[in-house]
């Protein structure tokens, strides 16, 4: 059963395991859908992506499967007749018919219609809220945007959300792996570095549940306690960012990084800077770049310890003596005595542990203007496109040395 819906998901790039296709077949067999669509696209959602980067993959291989499964007009007008007499007169009383109507909450059709027919004569003009005319919103039976448990749609579109709609909104483009990230995604992407956690010294007064089931499973059964030191992150990192000039285009995502960076509670020490196109004598506080408020590069170099893990944001790309010229920083006043690959060499060589994250899509690397600067950059800095995906390879880049 919907094979092709598997095949649909893996053409999507949805790592989808024939154990998880099964475990959702089995989940079918027992009903958990509920004989719905809607049913059908949250289970199978929950059972078979396992990362919401793949929500929007999910969301565009069921609207593709299926689309065009909503209800045709010649079913519409059966079922309007069925409601008409939805029941054999002959199995049942009138009591009894009216009673199992009742019970099963369908909608007085006749009643309905009557009522459609006296709004139409009396109804002089639009109408938005309420619970009785057509219009929008409110309660009313008639109308859309609305909510009404037995009412009609006229005009519009539907709020009840049918499974095919709601994909078809993709709400979860945003999650996706090839999008730029933004200020919740580079939060759940920074908290990965807590796999560096370590354990240090200190005194064991946290239980350890699996040593504490191992070591009872061996006494017999009889509970043995086991107490551990508690998990604290070690991680230091140093953030430096690019802004202004062709930077400008992202300065909105630069915004939220900022924001999620210094949301970021779960690291042992954190540094933020800013800079410009290039590494140069001076890092900013802020993004206005002002000398009055950055701090020498070499004092950084020398005062923090090499085990400081460097994320630099930015798009690489600059004129080639910005790159390799000294006196190339194009700031009015602001020299450099030594050019800027010798700073970005000094970082690299400081701080092994290092990534570059490019906003640039990796597509236009190596044809963009500035891609002779990019070059060199790159073969100094891993470097990662500013995407979900990029990002998690930038982390797992972190844990080794270049």
């Amino acid at each position: 059963m919907y094979t092709n819906f598997f095949y649909a998901l893996r053409r999507e790039g949805i790592p989808v395991s024939i154990t998880e296709w099964m475990t959702l077949m089995e989940a079918l067999s027992v009903g958990l859908a509920e004989s719905s669509l809607s049913g059908f696209y949250y289970l199978a959602r929950a059972i078979l992506v396992k990362s919401e980067s793949h929500f929007d993959q999910y969301d565009l291989a069921f609207q593709t499967y299926f689309q065009g499964m909503e209800t045709p007009e010649q079913l519409l007008d059966q079922v309007s007749q069925w409601m008409e007499n939805p029941l054999p007169p002959k199995m049942f009383s009138e009591e009894e018919r009216n009673e199992l109507l009742k019970k099963l909450g369908l909608p007085d059709w006749e009643s309905l219609k009557a009522a459609l027919e006296e709004r139409l004569r009396t109804q002089d003009g639009a109408h938005h809220g309420g619970g009785n005319w057509i219009g929008t919103g409110g309660t009313s039976p008639f109308g859309h945007s609305g909510f009404h448990p037995g009412g009609v749609r006229i005009g519009g579109e539907s709020y009840g959300q049918s499974a095919v709609k709601v994909a078809t909104e993709r709400n979860y483009r945003d999650y996706r792996s090839d999008e730029t990230l933004g200020v919740r995604q580079f939060e759940v992407a920074l908290r990965k570095l807590r796999q560096f956690s370590t354990r240090l010294d200190g005194v064991k007064d946290q239980l350890d549940l699996e040593d504490t089931i191992d070591e009872t499973c061996k006494n017999a059964g009889r509970l043995k306690l086991v107490w551990t030191r508690p998990r604290k992150n070690s991680v230091k990192v140093i953030v430096l960012m690019d802004v202004g000039g062709s930077m400008t285009p992202y300065a909105n995502i630069c915004s939220q990084l900022f924001s999620a960076v210094h949301k970021s509670s779960h690291f042992k020490d954190l540094k933020f800077y800013y800079f410009h196109n290039c590494l140069y004598d001076l890092l900013y506080l802020d993004a206005s770049n002002n000398p009055k408020k950055a701090v020498k590069t070499e004092d950084i170099l020398r005062s923090l310890n090499s085990d400081y893990k460097v994320i630099i944001i930015g798009d690489a790309a600059m004129a080639p003596s910005e790159l390799m010229m000294s006196d190339g920083n194009i700031y009015w006043g602001i020299g450099n005595e030594e050019p800027g690959i010798t700073w970005l060499e000094r970082v690299a060589k400081k701080f092994p542990y290092n990534v570059w994250l490019n906003p640039l899509p990796e597509k236009y690397w190596e044809r963009v203007h500035g891609s002779q600067t990019l070059k060199i950059v790159r073969d100094m800095f891993p470097m990662f496109e500013l995407t979900l995906e990029g990002l998690d390879r930038a982390i797992k880049k972190l844990m080794v040395r270049k």
